[in-house]
Formats: structure tokens, C-alpha cells, sequence
């Protein structure tokens, strides 16, 4: 427990940090001509899972768990190809999820511009 402790707080943590940071700057300077939909969470939610699938699984995706075929009977050739669909239908998942919302806001933000809402600004 205490290793596993250190192998986050030294190692884990300051990677994914990392990782964010650079995936907020890399993607930050796109130029605003609409509303703007906060994306990092359609990006870090797939990873998060993705991440956390390799890391349950880790074993059987790198082929390292050495007793499995012989004590199942099953393969483990599977499981990377597998876990790699997964994650892919994960981030599709989010990327259409953003659009979705995207759509939604930037409909919203048009909307607002054509036309005047009642008792803003019209005198009866």
C-alpha cells in the first residue's frame, strides 16, 4: 500500500498533471469565433477510464500474466486489441458528446443574437 502511495504521489501524479497541461496549452490558443464549450472534461474522462482499464488489466493487454492461458484455458491475445476498441469507442464517445453540446450551445448563442426577449430592453 505505502509503495503503491509513492508510486502515485512521485510518479503518477506529476506524469498525468503533465499530460493535462500540456493537452490545456496545446489546445487553448484556437481562436473563440462562437460560444465556447469548457472541452477538457470530454478529453480527460476518456482517458481517465482508458487509463484505468490498462491499469486493471494491464497483464493480460501486455501478455504478461504468464499462468492465465494455462490455468484457463483461455487466450490472452485479445485483450490488447480489445482494450484498444474500448478505448477508442470511449473517446468517440466523448468526441460526440461534445459536438452535441457544442451544437447545443452554439444554436443557444444564435438564438440569443435574433432575437430580442421580452422585457429586455423593448418598451411596450
Amino acid at each position: 500500500f505505502v509503495g503503491a502511495a509513492i508510486l502515485h504521489d512521485l510518479i503518477l501524479l506529476p506524469l498525468y498533471s503533465l499530460a493535462d497541461l500540456s493537452a490545456l496549452s496545446v489546445l487553448r490558443h484556437r481562436a473563440a469565433d462562437g460560444p465556447t464549450v469548457p472541452w477538457i472534461n470530454y478529453l480527460r474522462v476518456p482517458a481517465f477510464l482508458s487509463g484505468l482499464l490498462l491499469l486493471v488489466w494491464f497483464p493480460l493487454v501486455f501478455r504478461l500474466a504468464v499462468p492465465y492461458p494455462g490455468d484457463t484455458g483461455l487466450s490472452d491475445s485479445v485483450y490488447l486489441g480489445r482494450w484498444l476498441v474500448i478505448t477508442g469507442v470511449l473517446f468517440a464517445a466523448s468526441a460526440v458528446a461534445f459536438a452535441v453540446r457544442l451544437r447545443r450551445a452554439r444554436r443557444a448563442g444564435h438564438g440569443d443574437e435574433s432575437r430580442p426577449t421580452a422585457g429586455h430592453g423593448t418598451a411596450p
